[in-house]
Parts: C-alpha cells; sequence; structure tokens
C-alpha cells in the first residue's frame, strides 16, 4: 500500500510539474507588433510590473456595451519584464515602436498583467504622419 502511495505521489508531482511548466513557462508564440505608444507604466499592489499599450493602426469592428456594432482601434496592451527596455519605452510615449514580445498560456503576478511579454524593441520612430 505505501509502495503504491508513494508511486501514485511521483506521478502527480510530476504531473503538476508539466502543467506548470506548459501554463507559465513555456513559450506559446512570440511575434512583433507595430504601433503607437500610448503609455508605459509600472503599477501593482504588491508586485510592482512594468505595463504598456500600443495602439496599432488602422481599425477594427468590435461589439459595444450593448451588443451594438461600432468602430475602435486596435490595442496590443503587454507587459516588460527588462529595466532597460522599460525606461525607454516610459522616456519615448507617443512614438511608434516595433516590439518583439513572447506569449505564455498564463500570467505570472510577478512577470505581468498580461500573457504578452515585451523582450525587445526592434525600431522606434517618430509618429509623423500619423492621426
Amino acid at each position: 500500500m505505501k509502495k503504491i502511495f508513494g508511486w501514485l505521489s511521483v506521478v502527480l508531482v510530476l504531473a503538476l510539474a508539466v502543467f506548470i511548466y506548459f501554463q507559465f513557462y513555456f513559450v506559446f508564440g512570440e511575434g512583433v507588433k507595430s504601433g503607437q505608444l500610448n503609455f508605459a507604466v509600472k503599477k501593482g499592489n504588491l508586485f510592482k510590473t512594468y505595463e504598456g499599450k500600443l495602439i496599432q493602426e488602422g481599425f477594427r469592428t468590435g461589439t459595444g456595451a450593448a451588443g451594438t456594432t461600432g468602430i475602435s482601434s486596435n490595442e496590443f496592451v503587454f507587459s516588460v519584464e527588462d529595466d532597460s527596455i522599460f525606461n525607454i519605452l516610459e522616456l519615448n510615449s507617443g512614438k511608434v515602436f516595433d516590439l518583439h514580445y513572447k506569449e505564455y498560456h498564463g500570467r505570472l503576478p510577478w512577470r505581468g498583467n498580461t500573457v504578452f511579454i515585451v523582450d525587445q524593441i526592434i525600431s522606434m520612430r517618430d509618429a509623423q504622419g500619423l492621426h
């Protein structure tokens, strides 16, 4: 009986470890998003994290609160782990960025409020000509 309980415990611990890895540490996707930086902030109650939002060019149709369709801008809400990347974003709000990000299945409170983690600034330019 003790042997069965021991093996069952090992299997459960391994299953939990695999779940945690795939939920929080496995990179589900990665890519590049471009847009005008709306804001970059440091916020949080217990864990202070870096958060930001890009406003992407173009419009998408969305569903309003009352069930009506309307036009709204494309937004990319993201988190940043690296202090140096955040400092560049914070000082250049309103400029157009190309940001490389990694996407995870789940979020960790010390990593950020989103599953999208920006890990690289590919390019930055002035927002001339954007309306």
